[in-house]
């Protein structure tokens, strides 16, 4: 499913129009995404939990060159399906 699928489900589902409803898509992402960048996560009941997660560095090689290079620390997103998300897909 792309975002324009997700846009045409809420706009038909609601009854809104889709621009009224891709509105509500991108206030939602960028909801997530602004409680993810200041390291709070978000949870929604019955679906899961979008997390920041820590990467510690680590060794690796360049593919290029097979030389050792180390990769720096980062901070990433992560998701987390809750258990009714789980027991639907299986």
């Amino acid at each position: 499913m792309t975002k324009a699928d997700l846009v045409d489900l809420i706009a038909k589902a609601t009854g809104e129009s889709k621009s009224s409803a891709e509105r509500a898509v991108n206030a939602f992402v960028g909801g997530v995404v602004e409680s993810l960048r200041r390291g709070r996560h978000v949870t929604l009941s019955g679906f899961g939990t979008f997390v920041v997660a820590k990467r510690a560095a680590r060794n690796g090689r360049n593919p290029r060159t097979g030389k050792a290079i180390t990769i720096p620390p980062a901070k990433v997103p992560r998701f987390r399906p809750s258990k009714t998300l789980k027991t639907a897909v299986r």
